[in-house]
């Protein structure tokens, strides 16, 4: 069996490639700037998501495609951009496969496309949809277009993951990192609402949507415990050995400075350190429901975060990134 994988050079799809490799799939990926880092044998295809003809290319043979590749929230590019790539791209990639062949499509899109879930609520497959910036409007965008071509007759089932974290995640590290300096702040008493999910997990989650999930259907692939941020800093601190953070940031003043930082560096094509994208996490609630994944795959998510992120920053440790 062949896999075709976009975004293979990213965490997810990194793990995800070598997780298929295991499992004795032939793979091949499309990597864009990032090289590969995963296994040696895994057949590399360089190009841009947006590129039909690359694309149909490089889709001939191919039984399952497992699409990931997308521009990130924290990306310095502008609107047209984002949509361009989580949109257009999407929408390349699907018209490949249908031309090609491929008997079957896992399209990743967002926990993002909730925006925020109201206090109290967790959010099922079928909450109400509210993206509250560019990027979760852009993969909201990917994500219908998805279902549409479900819709059309493509074998295509779509999976929402919750917070995913896990060995090599940059985007974890830099929390840890900030964590472990005592460098970080909280936002408004740190109350709002995740599902973090481990790498393997996801893994698994995504694995049983693509043999299982009925076409056109969405899953959301996360966690076991919804845990508020100031809980979750919390394990990190003990994880690193450090003291959790004391200072909460108001929130106001914070979502001002987050917006005038983006639009600065957004103009200058550099990555903010702080922007709507980052400070979602801080204030947007996205507690994900798991029951459907559970009930229709059989879905059991396996490592809680505590355990899941002493397993992350011993390897960020072991790797000297600690």
């Amino acid at each position: 069996m062949r896999a075709f994988i976009t975004g293979a050079s990213g965490f997810i799809g990194g793990h995800l490639a070598a997780r298929l490799v295991r499992d004795g799939w032939q793979v091949r990926a499309l990597v864009h700037k990032s090289r590969l880092s995963g296994p040696e044998n895994i057949e590399s295809v360089s190009g841009d998501v947006r590129d039909f003809d690359l694309l149909k290319n490089a889709l001939q043979g191919v039984d399952v495609l497992y699409h990931l590749a997308s521009a990130l929230g924290a990306s310095p590019i502008g609107k047209r951009d984002f949509f361009e790539i989580n949109g257009e791209g999407t929408r390349a990639v699907l018209r490949a496969a249908r031309e090609t062949g491929v008997r079957r499509i896992l399209h990743f899109s967002s926990a993002g496309v909730l925006g925020h879930v109201k206090n109290g609520e967790v959010a099922d497959e079928r909450y109400r949809l509210d993206p509250r910036d560019v990027y979760d409007a852009s993969k909201l965008e990917g994500e219908k277009i998805a279902l549409e071509g479900a819709g059309s007759g493509q074998n295509i089932v779509v999976v929402r993951p919750g917070w995913v974290y896990g060995p090599g995640d940059r985007r974890t590290f830099k929390l840890v990192r900030a964590v472990a300096r005592r460098r970080l702040a909280l936002v408004s008493g740190g109350q709002t609402l995740q599902t973090p999910v481990y790498i393997d997990d996801l893994v698994d989650g995504a694995l049983l949507s693509a043999e299982q999930g009925r076409a056109g259907e969405i899953y959301n692939i996360a966690g076991i415990e919804v845990l508020t941020v100031r809980r979750m800093v919390e394990i990190i601190a003990g994880a690193t050995g450090t003291k959790p953070p004391r200072v909460s940031l108001p929130l106001g003043p914070t979502k001002a400075a987050a917006w005038s930082l983006g639009k600065v560096f957004s103009m200058l094509r550099r990555e903010a350190p702080l922007n709507p994208s980052r400070l979602a996490f801080f204030i947007h609630p996205k507690p994900l429901g798991i029951g459907k994944a559970v009930r229709d795959l059989g879905f059991s998510p396996a490592w809680d975060f505590q355990r899941g992120m002493a397993s992350a920053v011993a390897w960020y440790r072991a790797n000297g990134w600690l």
